[in-house]
């Protein structure tokens, strides 16, 4: 196997001395920390600062951790608080509807899956963890996709039912805010269908969105709707979430 990278662990070890600082540290005081030669620490912090994981301040030259950083931690922080409060209602909606659950967030124009609760049966099922799904062609991306989430300029027709033009993508992201729930029925995978609802935290803000998915004749109805009483199950679910966020319209 190969070794350790020394450049990443030279990065590393100065953002966790800049992370444990009381304040800016300048290039002198980075090297003599850590015991690098000063023109070595001085590319590191350029590397980072380009990066947007170091701010260099610009009256001292000295270094403080940057916004991308922060917003990085941040953005763990809140996939995490998200999950933790969603999994009790995610499983007991899952009991409750028969079907499979996911709850997603939204990642660099995607949606990442940050928890999923399969059906409960005995069939074989993948979990979905950390995967990245479109926000055109599920019930989950299209929640996400209403509440202002950027669509990139060319959505990818997954089957004949995709949603690929920026006129028919708007009508339904419409459609969602107005009726405050998503429907996708063969849109992403022929054959499977799918309903969800956004999860909501503090001044109302959608951070999330919870769902069930699975075969379209157990989740939509013959003309093509969602089921009336999945659907309520998937609605009652997300404000359980939202309430347990701190939104208080719920």
């Amino acid at each position: 196997m190969p070794g350790p990278i020394q450049s990443i662990e030279r990065a590393a070890a100065i953002l966790r001395l800049l992370a444990r600082g009381s304040g800016r540290l300048g290039v002198g005081e980075i090297a003599e920390s850590l015991e690098l030669a000063k023109g070595t620490a001085h590319g590191i912090l350029r590397t980072l600062q380009g990066v947007g994981f170091v701010e260099q301040d610009r009256d001292t030259g000295k270094y403080q951790l940057g916004a991308a950083l922060l917003h990085l931690g941040t953005s763990y922080l809140d996939v995490n608080e998200l999950r933790s409060r969603a999994i009790n209602w995610a499983d007991a909606l899952a009991a409750r509807s028969g079907e499979a659950v996911r709850i997603g967030a939204p990642l660099e124009g995607r949606v990442l899956v940050v928890h999923h609760v399969f059906r409960p049966d005995d069939s074989l099922q993948t979990l979905d963890v950390g995967t990245l799904l479109p926000l055109h062609a599920t019930a989950l991306g299209k929640v996400l996709l209403a509440y202002d989430t950027t669509l990139k300029a060319s959505p990818e027709p997954y089957t004949r039912r995709t949603l690929v033009t920026q006129s028919a993508i708007k009508r339904a992201c419409a459609k969602v805010r107005e009726a405050g729930w998503a429907v996708e029925n063969g849109e992403m995978i022929s054959g499977e269908a799918g309903i969800a609802a956004p999860i909501r935290g503090h001044g109302g803000i959608v951070v999330g969105a919870i769902g069930v998915s699975g075969a379209v004749d157990r989740i939509c109805d013959p003309d093509g709707g969602p089921n009336p009483r999945l659907l309520g199950h998937v609605r009652d679910a997300a404000r359980a979430v939202s309430r347990d966020l701190g939104a208080s319209r719920w």
